[in-house]
């Protein structure tokens, strides 16, 4: 049912999201997905993750069949493209091979329908909320028009200002570690369909897990974007940065802003998402490192790799505060402890994770936005508690998910015996 319900609340979502962006003279969801049937994808990667994604509910000839089709139609519309003269791009082939499987699933009866319209529906739900997002984006521009970057890079100092240390860091180390960080950054859905497909690889023979990284990816989806419309930042290299289209105030990652008693809203650009706060590439990359936690040793190497790489790249790419960081992080644990092993129930020991979750979260952005010269004139005290309460939320998380039975802290996390085996 979950994933037949999350279908439908996207389907209305996509719809109320086209109808706001023709009204506003943007590029909708809609139109986006029609544009990725006929040619003119415009998210490549997204499209091969959610069919890769939709092939685990599937036996494995099906599986190469699916994916064989996938690549010989994308080759098909790329040389479509380059006779036509058009935007070279791929992620037809992969939009037209999910659909037909979903149409061949439907015929099919039993436990092997219900199996294959399970993945296929969070396949499909992974390229609806990329869709949504894109526009979701343009809507924080609109309701956004004056950013509040001074405010939080104010916030920033008491973190030491690591989006500039970091940043001058990759500029005095070249371009490869640069380009590195780049893929990393942009293919967060790869990784994470990844880290998917292995904790699904065996649900055409046994029963699904009852959590999955995927649910944790999608709710993270839908709650932290509401930051962007009610907290809106830019991010230091467009506010004081190259990308600042001439309303940049400042020379980051070269020169550190003076501090100010006085910060003000800055009225920006209506191009520029305002989507830094929470960082939700942050809160990703802290999902994917949870959920590989319970892999082979690569796969938990991979999602700490993934996690550290993530962080760089937002500070070092200028995407990001660390204030920023430190939200997306607690936003993460907050949103996974509500989710994670539905079989444990709302007892006293999740309400107490997700209580405090919320609590500092929200005292995070309330001090981001109304105590911001206290915290850069006060930085250490300031700095050890943010820093600090970001470290009680993951020691209680821990401590409720991830304590090995029988100890103190165990107890103390409401972790028994037969809890023993965790939940991917």
């Amino acid at each position: 049912m979950l994933p037949a319900a999350g279908v439908a609340v996207a389907a209305i979502l996509l719809i109320a999201a086209q109808w706001w962006a023709s009204d506003h003279g943007v590029l909708g969801p809609l139109h986006s997905l029609i544009d990725d049937y006929f040619a003119n994808p415009q998210s490549a990667f997204v499209s091969w993750a959610g069919l890769g994604l939709a092939c685990v509910g599937v036996t494995a000839r099906i599986r190469v069949v699916s994916l064989v089709a996938a690549a010989v139609l994308d080759l098909l519309t790329l040389g479509l493209q380059a006779l036509c003269g058009w935007h070279v791009s791929i992620g037809t082939g992969p939009t037209l091979a999910l659909t037909g499987l979903a149409i061949a699933a439907s015929r099919w009866d039993g436990q092997r329908r219900r199996t294959a319209l399970h993945a296929i529906a969070f396949g499909v739900l992974l390229i609806m909320a990329s869709k949504v997002a894109d526009t979701w984006l343009m809507v924080s521009v609109i309701a956004g028009p004056r950013v509040l970057d001074q405010y939080v890079q104010l916030a920033d100092h008491a973190l030491g200002e690591p989006a500039w240390l970091v940043g001058r860091a990759l500029d005095a180390l070249g371009p490869i570690p640069s380009g590195i960080l780049h893929v990393v950054y942009i293919q967060l859905p790869v990784a994470a369909v990844a880290i998917a497909v292995w904790q699904l690889r065996n649900v055409t023979t046994s029963p699904w897990p009852r959590h999955n990284l995927l649910r944790t990816f999608l709710v993270l989806g839908v709650v932290g974007p509401l930051g962007y419309v009610l907290f809106p930042v830019v991010g230091p290299v467009f506010a004081y940065g190259p990308e600042g289209n001439g309303l940049q105030i400042g020379d980051w990652p070269h020169v550190l802003p003076a501090l100010t008693s006085m910060p003000k809203p800055l009225l920006f650009d209506t191009v520029t998402a305002r989507n830094c706060m929470p960082s939700m590439h942050t809160a990703w990359a802290t999902a994917l490192f949870i959920h590989s936690r319970g892999g082979p040793r690569w796969l938990r190497w991979a999602g700490a790799t993934w996690l550290v790489c993530t962080l760089l790249a937002t500070l070092g790419f200028g995407y990001h505060y660390g204030c920023d960081l430190v939200a997306g992080a607690v936003l993460c644990l907050t949103v996974e402890s509500a989710l994670r092993e539905p079989d444990r129930g709302w007892n006293r020991y999740r309400v107490r994770i997700v209580t405090l979750g919320v609590t500092v979260f929200a005292g995070l952005l309330l001090s981001y936005r109304f105590l911001p010269v206290t915290m850069s004139a006060y930085p250490v005290v300031a700095g050890f508690a943010v820093l600090g309460s970001l470290a009680v939320v993951s020691l209680v998380f821990y401590a409720t998910w991830f304590s090995p039975p029988g100890g103190r802290l165990a107890d103390w996390g409401g972790r028994i015996a037969r809890e023993s085996v965790v939940i991917n």
